[in-house]
């Protein structure tokens, strides 16, 4: 981390990733008990989206966007060198993305180009603030990571312009999803087992997760193959087999990162959780395609499985990281992963599952929105308070 000059702002506003996982955490408790509301007839979306198109959008484009860009702000000092962005442009950037929840919901009162205009703001200002980054500290082999940010607008944009002329984005949900899920699997694909690796070796283990190579090369061209036929043709005859291969690679490639001998750390046993439900993702794509399960249940063992699960076990591991706390995960937060995954089995069995009048549909919001109190209840006074002054005495991951 470069070494910072003095700042005289709100810690808020100190560091990237303070509040983009704040609003984005909030964000999350908030937009899931009001689709459960519009799902169950008892308020109507005010926005031009379809009830459905809202729900997607904005835990993709919205919630999903929040956290990418809070991790890119947060990685990029790390690779040039420079200070991080903050003060008053964090704080633009901010309203920038809640202007855009606002319009999407209908809150500003403006027609759908309108809508579209602002919500495309965002991301385009997130890539242009880390191109700057990168290119003034010449730190010219990241700017790759501008693809992703630009493929993901292309995707929010898509869905604007499928919703405006076909009436719904059955493409554009599916593509924004994906990319979150290919973000995973690039970036998941280096930190899960990086991470792994330093807590093993710090405790004299001799097998450590095998370093990226070939295989992992293999990995990504079959789970990038698998999402496009996903995304353009679910129900196509290259789907089920894709679905399958990819499915079968990548749980080999969980294994290969030793994730059974992290069960005394939660917090990165909580990493290899989230990147399992990646291949049952693919497994359940697959089912679908051959009529072996609904057409949702992939879309969900993606969404809440793996961005879900993966995103929040990030948030917390860099937050503690970033703020000076011990990488330690405790009840709470432990409690808080635990029923994100449980959401995502909730809403996965559906109406198969109830318990009186409430069925898994019910049960799944339920269990996010307790999941993502507990997330904000514990790492929300950490992003809004100032890092530790004094070095937290260091003491294992449990």
């Amino acid at each position: 981390m470069p070494h910072p000059e003095r700042y005289r702002g709100p810690a808020l506003l100190s560091y990237g990733f303070r509040p983009f996982f704040l609003a984005s955490a909030l964000f999350a408790l908030g937009a899931i008990p009001a689709w459960w509301l519009i799902w169950r007839g008892d308020i109507a979306g005010a926005g031009h989206f379809l009830p459905t198109d809202w729900h997607v959008h904005e835990m993709v484009f919205g919630y999903g966007a929040a956290v990418v860009a809070g991790f890119l702000f947060t990685a990029v000092p790390n690779w040039t060198g420079r200070l991080p962005t903050r003060g008053w442009p964090l704080a633009l950037l901010l309203a920038i993305w809640l202007a855009g929840r606002l319009a999407v919901a209908g809150g500003l009162g403006l027609g759908p180009m309108a809508v579209a205009a602002v919500d495309q703001t965002f991301l385009l200002a997130v890539a242009a603030m880390i191109a700057r980054e990168i290119v003034a500290g010449r730190n010219w082999r990241n700017l790759k990571v501008l693809l992703p940010v630009s493929l993901l607008w292309l995707a929010n944009l898509l869905f604007h312009v499928e919703a405006m002329v076909e009436g719904s984005a059955d493409l554009g949900r599916r593509l924004g999803l994906a990319l979150l899920i290919f973000l995973i699997l690039l970036i998941g694909g280096r930190v899960v087992p990086s991470f792994t690796r330093n807590w093993l070796v710090q405790r004299g283990a001799t097998r450590v997760p095998v370093a990226f190579n070939r295989f992992d090369a293999l990995c990504l061209v079959t789970g990038a193959a698998a999402l496009i036929v996903w995304v353009v043709a679910p129900y196509g005859t290259a789907c089920a087999p894709l679905g399958v291969v990819a499915a079968l690679v990548h749980l080999i490639r969980l294994g290969r990162w030793r994730g059974a001998a992290t069960w005394r750390s939660p917090l990165l046993l909580m990493l290899h959780l989230a990147y399992l439900m990646v291949p049952l993702g693919f497994a359940a794509a697959a089912a679908a395609a051959l009529d072996l399960a609904g057409p949702a249940g992939a879309a969900h063992i993606f969404g809440i499985g793996a961005v879900g699960g993966m995103t929040v076990a990030v948030m917390m591991r860099a937050t503690m990281g970033h703020t000076g706390r011990p990488l330690v995960a405790g009840p709470a937060l432990t409690a808080a992963f635990v029923l994100v995954v449980a959401a995502c089995a909730a809403r996965v069995a559906g109406p198969a599952v109830r318990l009186g009048p409430v069925d898994g549909i019910d049960l799944s919001a339920a269990l996010w929105t307790v999941g993502f109190i507990l997330l904000v209840w514990r790492i929300g006074p950490w992003l809004a308070r100032p890092r530790l002054a004094r070095k937290v005495p260091s003491s294992p991951p449990r």
